[in-house]
């Protein structure tokens, strides 16, 4: 039995192959992540199948390789031993490409399949015999209705981002890969969440299993700041511009609502002389692929994308993640936010909350349990001094040139206008190069919780609450209990006044909004209960109730 609450330091410590050990080293893995940790000793040492729950970005295509490496003997026969299904072209790509650097100097045959690649080279390399066949749903059912791939010899099948699949409409294709399936195998099945009918697959086509789970969704991570700044629809682009120009270095992803968002904002962010593309799964499978290496290569810095078109893309280094759009669901502001600030670096998570947004961005906050710090919106002043700054650093760091042409021109500047006239002039015109100060808009900082801007005031709205002292509520308990269920910061939670059986708080009116549909919720048939909290009536019932509690 493994001994689960072992430490492993280094990969040495699960007793894997010299040929393994080379291999994952000179890739310059060095300790095990906690997934690895975790799933390799049990996959190692039993013959159990795995579910793991597990964020992108965290290790899992090791985590599940270096096992399946191990143990599968892979002799030189044409039908596969093990069979890994993804959602994606691109996840299957990567899972791909880090198999064939793990295995090493060894004869393993790894093919991928997937749609938009050359159906006659999978044919070949089906022919000539695979031992691991990594594909997306749809093409590896049409290898099993040409009768091309023969799955009678799979030892392992490996399910990665399961609940992914589940969102994009594999399940019905999933179920019909595995019923082909010998029953003799062993299952991993990868997921960062875990939905009903991810768990009715393992009840139905799972033996005995271990459940692992990497998963929090505790944000609050040193070197990812979260950040949210309230903003006008309309104000939203030039917004993005001056968060790109305070930051020179930024590398990053811009996630949007829509495929039609995606394509807007690309197209407008390139216009504007950025470096950026859009993503998404109307892309055909060559500008995708193209695209993604672009960005991966550095050779493009901003990526706009849909949740569904990311998922899967793993890139170190990014300095940005843009919530261009509040995600619907809070999960994704999860999967979105994990995407920076990692291996030590500092990252920063950015979101855009309108006027609509406000009762989603509250449910995002209550579901992450992080700190998200509304930011005042960039001064042009500050972009400039920013961009000045990089300039300079940009010439300081410069390799010195002798070049006469060059020095007469200088010469003759600093004669017409001085030494410091000259480089005024220069310093000038590399900035009129970089940044053109029109795509910043003119933007008010907005205070929707106050009004319009945070210069106006918005009405304070009285709100009953159906509990008090009775039910051992005090002033401080309400508002930590309001707070934690819906989101709302404490400190906007004024004028309590707890009784017996009810209380009195004072919200404004986006906070109380929130606070009405959270905390009286409808039934599946959309009918209202009794509710917990209503608007209060004129002030002076206040004083009756008391009186009559």
């Amino acid at each position: 039995m493994e001994d689960k609450s072992k430490t492993y330091e280094s990969f040495k410590d699960f007793g894997l192959s010299e040929d393994l050990l080379l291999a994952v080293e000179k890739k310059g893995y060095t300790t095990p992540t906690e997934i690895q940790s975790l799933v390799i000793p049990i996959a190692l040492s039993t013959d159990k199948d795995i579910i793991a729950q597990a964020k992108t970005g965290t290790g899992k295509t090791a985590a599940f390789g270096i096992p399946i490496l191990q143990k599968v003997e892979f002799r030189k026969s044409k039908a596969p031993k093990v069979l890994i299904i993804t959602p994606t072209r691109e996840l299957a790509l990567q899972i791909s490409d880090e198999l064939k650097s793990l295995k090493g100097s060894r004869r393993i045959r790894i093919s991928t399949v997937y749609g938009g690649h050359s159906m006659t080279d999978q044919l070949k390399d089906m022919e000539k015999g695979i031992d691991i066949v990594v594909g997306t749903p749809g093409r590896l059912l049409d290898h099993l209705g040409r009768e091309s791939l023969d799955l009678s010899s799979i030892e392992y099948l490996v399910l990665d981002e399961a609940d992914r699949m589940l969102d994009m409409g594999f399940i019905d294709d999933i179920m019909e890969i595995i019923s082909k399936l010998p029953k003799e195998r062993r299952t991993f099945l990868f997921s960062a969440t875990m939905p009903k009918e991810i768990v009715n697959i393992a009840e139905k086509f799972m033996k005995e299993y271990e459940h692992i789970s990497t998963v929090t969704y505790d944000l609050t991570t040193e070197n990812a700041e979260q950040l949210y700044f309230e903003v006008e629809e309309q104000d939203k682009l030039p917004l993005l511009c001056r968060i790109i120009d305070m930051a020179p270095d930024f590398y990053g992803l811009v996630f949007c609502q829509t495929k039609l968002e995606v394509d807007e904002v690309s197209k407008r962010l390139s216009d504007l002389g950025y470096s950026a593309d859009g993503f998404h799964g109307d892309y055909s499978q060559y500008q995708r692929e193209r695209v993604l290496d672009k960005f991966k290569k550095k050779n493009l810095r901003i990526l706009v994308t849909t949740d569904v078109a990311a998922r899967g893309i793993d890139i170190d280094g990014l300095t940005h993640v843009i919530n261009y759009s509040v995600p619907r669901d809070p999960e994704y502001y999860v999967h979105r936010v994990g995407r920076t600030g990692r291996a030590g670096k500092k990252g920063f998570a950015i979101t855009f909350v309108t006027r609509d947004d406000y009762f989603h961005f509250a449910r995002v906050k209550k579901f992450a349990k992080a700190r998200i710090s509304k930011e005042k919106i960039p001064q042009v002043e500050d972009i400039m001094q920013r961009q000045l700054q990089n300039v300079i650093n940009d010439i300081t760091n410069m390799p010195r040139i002798s070049n006469e042409l060059y020095r007469d021109v200088a010469k003759e500047l600093i004669e017409k206008m001085g030494p410091t006239g000259a480089v005024e002039l220069l310093i000038h015109a590399l900035l009129k190069e970089r940044i053109d100060v029109n795509r910043y808009g003119d933007l008010i900082q907005r205070d929707f919780s106050r009004g319009s801007s945070s210069n106006s005031k918005s009405d304070t709205i009285r709100l009953f609450v159906g509990m008090g002292t009775a039910k051992g509520i005090d002033k401080k308990k309400l508002i930590e209990y309001i707070s934690e269920k819906t989101g709302i910061e404490s400190r906007n939670i004024q004028n309590v006044r707890v009784y017996e059986n009810f209380s009195f708080i004072d919200v404004n009116e986006f906070d109380a909004q929130i606070i009405l549909k959270i905390l009286n919720p409808r039934d599946r048939r959309g009918r209202k209960g009794k509710p917990l909290v209503e608007r209060a009536r004129e002030k002076k019932t206040e004083k009756s109730q008391k009186t009559n509690a």
